[in-house]
Formats: structure tokens, sequence, C-alpha cells
């Protein structure tokens, strides 16, 4: 079975940053990765598009970014202590490549 790739299309205030794409581990965690492939599709009508990007999955990212690390340590700029952002961080579009 092949592991499928998402991606979230980041925004800073509005303006387009980079796409950041995850490989999800249906092999490892098989519910996690299809509940987060649902988000990323918007298969079941609601998902990332649009949301914040929470402090909590950038910390996730760390363990399964496939390309785009330099993206998620360019926000870390923006965070903070107490997990709210200087900036407005977005997923701007999303989906399965």
């Amino acid at each position: 079975m092949v592991n499928p790739t998402v991606f979230c299309d980041i925004s800073i205030d509005s303006e387009p940053l980079d796409r950041i794409s995850f490989e999800l581990f249906v092999d490892k965690v098989p519910k996690i990765a299809e509940n987060s492939r649902a988000l990323s599709t918007g298969d079941k009508g609601f998902g990332y598009k649009g949301s914040a990007f929470p402090e909590l999955f950038r910390d996730l990212c760390a363990r399964v970014v496939k390309e785009g690390m330099d993206i998620v340590t360019a926000m870390e700029c923006f965070g903070s202590r107490n997990g709210k952002t200087s900036k407005k961080i977005t997923i701007a579009d999303c989906g399965q490549l």
C-alpha cells in the first residue's frame, strides 16, 4: 500500500507563502491518516481549507513533512510561548497529490 501525500498552501496575513506536503502513514496509523486525508480533501464537506494553522499542527510537521520543512521553520518566527501567532497563518488551499 502506498502512503498518500497531502498538501497545504500556507498564507500569512492573506499573502501566499508556499506549499507544505505531508506523507500520511496509512501502514502505521490508518485512522489518523484517513482522517487527515479527508480533512485535506474536504471529502466530508469540511476540512482544513481556510482554517488557521495551529501551533500543535506545526509540532507534528517536524515528523511527517515530505516537502516544505523550510516553510514550517519560517512560520516559527511568528509563534509565541502562549501559542498565539503574531501574524495570521492560514491554510489557503489543501488537497491530495
